[in-house]
């Protein structure tokens, strides 16, 4: 993992609940790897969507239908 100059300001934004995330506050790493893995990141979900850990493309369509 790479640092990142934004990365405590970014912390102030980001709603993952997954403690033992590397990635949390580094968004370009984050969206990298959700892209990979055919998922979204924890911020386009609602709090308590978020804490499912779907981070489906159906799962967020589902949500915001």
């Amino acid at each position: 993992m790479r640092s990142c100059p934004n990365q405590k300001e970014n912390l102030l934004n980001c709603n993952c609940s997954y403690e033992p995330c590397a990635r949390k506050g580094i968004c370009c790493e984050c969206i990298a790897y959700h892209r990979k893995n055919k998922e979204l990141p924890a911020c386009y979900f609602s709090a308590d969507k978020e804490k499912t850990y779907d981070r489906s493309v159906q799962a967020f369509i589902k949500t915001n239908r």
